[in-house]
């Protein structure tokens, strides 16, 4: 497969490389970022290279069932954050979506875009039937991003997630090919 190229209004997704190992990190190390992520901050740059190099690899690959892209500010080239996208069981034709945005660019409509481009590539190039995302309970921005590109909340997991706070239960969501709106005009 041609690696993709994702380009909406104000955005690029590619997918990542080890160049942008310390965009990564600098992302990873934020607090404000790290408050709902099970990954946890990387003590340094060696141990941020040794989590990104398996993404980087696996974007590689000649079929690529895991991918991790860059989010970058088209205005500007600079680099926002992390969308990850991974595809289960070809049977089930259904994949995960996770991300992560630089807090200076919260509250700016990042992520909706962002995730309306995902879902787009997921239903419409890769044709999936079915695409998953969760989120810890408290995490409401995450949630409310969901809930803006149609995806629906199916339940409750019970103290599934392990922050740094303690366990945490989180929301699972999802979007069928049949409930998507149409993003193609992105």
């Amino acid at each position: 497969m041609d690696q993709p190229k994702i380009i909406t209004e104000r955005l690029k997704l590619r997918l990542i490389e080890i160049t942008d190992l310390e965009a990564i990190h600098t992302l990873h190390i934020l607090p404000e970022t790290d408050k709902y992520n099970t990954l946890g901050i990387p003590k340094n740059l060696e141990e941020t290279k040794r989590v990104i190099i398996p993404w980087v690899a696996a974007n590689k690959l000649s079929e690529i069932t895991n991918y991790t892209f860059a989010i970058i500010l088209k205005e500007t080239d600079e680099f926002m954050g992390l969308f990850g996208l991974r595809l289960g069981d070809k049977k089930y034709s259904r994949a995960e979506v996770w991300y992560k945005l630089h807090l200076n660019f919260w509250n700016k409509g990042y992520a909706t875009e962002s995730l309306k481009a995902i879902l787009n590539f997921g239903f419409n190039t890769l044709n999936l039937h079915r695409i998953e995302a969760g989120c810890a309970v408290e995490n409401v921005g995450s949630a409310k991003v969901m809930e803006k590109v149609g995806m629906t909340k199916e339940g409750r997991k019970r103290q599934i997630l392990p922050l740094k706070t303690g366990w945490s239960d989180s929301f699972e969501y999802a979007i069928l090919n049949s409930d998507k709106p149409n993003y193609t005009t992105i």
